[in-house]
């Protein structure tokens, strides 16, 4: 069969039975899909449910408490670039709010976060007011704040796992390098972008360097490396959660909206609500045991 679903729960709660996978495959058949056989990514955590659509028609959908449902074509699932956002991403944190939180503006400027992340305000105006209101913070902050960094789970098993197999890492941020360059040696990516605090050695002087990385300048990263690399964007996939990944996250092979914010996910095919990000090598058809472990640190 051409398609598959791939189902997939969070590793930490495995819940995927027989009976989640019969009732996915009942889900597909009742829309007119043809369905093959089951086969085990990991037992618990994932699995491929071939498929053919109606002849006419959409391609059935699959909901499953608990379980991700991402359908896609069985041809050319593994990739061979990954680029990352990073901030409620490949780490949990936003680092602007962490930054925040020594003046006592955390809740303010999340506020503005959130509302950039899904698209409801411009993404560099945001940056710009959120960093405005930083003016005046000591240099010394950023690593207070960089202690705070938690990396998301999975993480760190999708950067090796993806090594492994001759993939290439790219974390691609609207926020800083301070923190990407960190988060770039502690995780092992091969590359980095983000924008600039500007300072005076001090202090932050409340301005960023121009020009701003946001949405258009992640999907020419993409491309880019792509480019650089000698690959077909098909052979790329891109993984974020806000508004100014979407760009990039439609155009690469293979776009992921990680636990994103409502009005991305809307927009992407392939969605993640559930699972780690362990989740994204299962799309890639890769077994648990082709994974290379390592720990979120």
């Amino acid at each position: 069969m051409n398609n598959v679903f791939v189902l997939i729960a969070n590793p930490a709660h495995p819940i995927l039975d027989a009976a989640a996978v019969q009732s996915a495959s009942e889900q597909l058949q009742a829309g007119g899909a043809a369905v093959g056989a089951v086969d085990w990514l990991a037992p618990g955590v994932a699995c491929d449910l071939p498929f053919e659509p109606p002849s006419e028609g959409a391609t059935p959908t699959v909901s499953l408490p608990g379980i991700d449902a991402v359908a896609l074509s069985a041809e050319g699932r593994r990739k061979r670039l990954l680029v990352a956002d990073m901030e409620s991403t490949i780490i949990e944190n936003e680092m602007l709010d962490e930054l925040a939180e020594f003046l006592g503006l955390r809740e303010r400027i999340a506020g503005i976060t959130a509302r950039a992340m899904n698209g409801e305000i411009d993404f560099a105006g945001a940056l710009i007011e959120r960093v405005g209101l930083l003016k005046g913070l000591p240099v010394a902050r950023l690593d207070e704040a960089a202690e705070q960094i938690r990396p998301m789970a999975g993480a760190a098993t999708l950067i090796a796992t993806t090594h492994k197999f001759g993939g290439y890492c790219a974390l691609v941020s609207g926020g800083f390098t301070y923190f990407t360059r960190l988060v770039h040696e502690r995780m092992g990516f091969d590359f980095d972008a983000a924008n600039t605090l500007d300072h005076d050695g001090r202090a932050l002087t409340g301005t960023v360097q121009r020009p701003i990385l946001g949405k258009e300048a992640k999907l020419a990263t993409l491309e880019r490396l792509c480019a650089q690399r000698g690959l077909e964007i098909a052979q790329s996939l891109a993984v974020g959660d806000g508004a100014n990944d979407l760009p990039m996250l439609q155009a690469a092979g293979l776009g992921v909206a990680f636990r994103a914010k409502p009005t991305v996910a809307a927009q992407v095919a392939a969605r993640i609500d559930n699972g780690d990000l362990t989740a994204l090598l299962y799309l890639q058809g890769y077994r648990r045991r082709d994974f290379v472990e390592r720990p979120d640190r």
